[in-house]
């Protein structure tokens, strides 16, 4: 299954074709900047019953000539994916005839180590194929924790929060990017929640990913865009929540009912409000625990 965060690492470069360029300079690589880009199929189907799909496929026009970039999302290293990966760039040169250059984008250092190696396809004594993929990882791309920095290129912002989303400085990256986005105009509401989704789904299910929804909730109340407004209802949903279990867990404490690690644990971590609300009702009258979580699943 394709998760979120692996949408958002390639789905970047659909929203600004020219980050390429700008990330390829941390790999010693220097690509001009495209002139006009070209969004293409990204299936890679035959006509047998084989469907293969690259993740992104922008054809990319510079001044230096074509080149068709291959954008790949990888989560962890599968020895299946080289393989792929040399048909999908062998396919692409004879459909397009144009050099196709691919990007592989990981968030797991250990995944971009994997990846970046060169694979000789075909026996030791004439390999007929060489695969070199472009390999962006966490060492690759800056973090970058300056709002005026996160201003000039917002994109790469973006990029550089998912890639560092496990890293201590992924707080300070989301602030600063932020901060970044509350200054766009009004005009620019719509980029700003394209943004904003980007960077939910490239942060997953870490830690920094609940920085992110408290940063919408608060920094970023003024855009009206869908991505925000939902994230900033689940967190006024998750703050209730939490209110009112710690409400129920003091108030079991006042009357001297025992409360398990165990107990605490599964009234802190439901988020149901409507289980919560039955609970704390219970909790004013019961004896035990028990009866509080009586016939719930919270």
């Amino acid at each position: 299954m394709v998760s979120s965060s692996h949408e958002a690492l390639h789905r970047i470069f659909q929203k600004d074709p020219g980050l390429f360029a700008r990330a390829a300079r941390n790999l010693g690589v220097a690509f001009p900047p495209p002139l006009t880009t070209t969004e293409l199929s990204t299936d890679l189907t035959e006509t047998q019953p084989l469907e293969r799909r690259v993740d992104t496929l922008l054809r990319m026009d510079t001044e230096d000539g074509s080149f068709v970039l291959a954008v790949e999302s990888q989560g962890e290293p599968d020895p299946r994916k080289p393989a792929s990966w040399a048909y999908y760039l062998a396919h692409v040169y004879a459909k397009y005839r144009i050099p196709p250059v691919l990007l592989v984008v990981c968030a797991d250092r250990g995944t971009a180590e994997w990846a970046g190696r060169q694979v000789d396809i075909g026996p030791r004594q004439w390999p007929s194929l060489t695969l070199r993929p472009l390999v962006l990882g966490p060492d690759d791309v800056p973090v970058i924790a300056s709002p005026d920095e996160a201003a000039r290129d917002i994109p790469l912002t973006v990029l550089s929060a998912a890639l560092h989303r496990r890293d201590p400085d992924a707080d300070a990256i989301l602030n600063a990017l932020a901060k970044a986005l509350k200054g766009l105009s009004a005009d620019d509401e719509s980029t700003a929640g394209t943004f904003i989704e980007l960077t939910e789904q490239g942060l997953g299910k870490t830690p920094a990913a609940e920085i992110w929804r408290h940063l919408m909730a608060v920094d970023l109340s003024f855009f009206q865009s869908e991505t925000a407004q939902r994230l900033r209802a689940e967190g006024v949903e998750r703050g209730l929540a939490e209110g009112r279990a710690k409400d129920i867990l003091v108030l079991l404490s006042h009357r001297g009912v025992e409360v398990t690690d165990g107990d605490r644990d599964r009234i802190a971590d439901c988020g149901d409000p409507d289980v919560l609300s039955l609970w704390f009702t219970r909790a004013i009258t019961a004896t035990s625990v028990a009866e509080v979580f009586e016939d719930t699943t919270g």
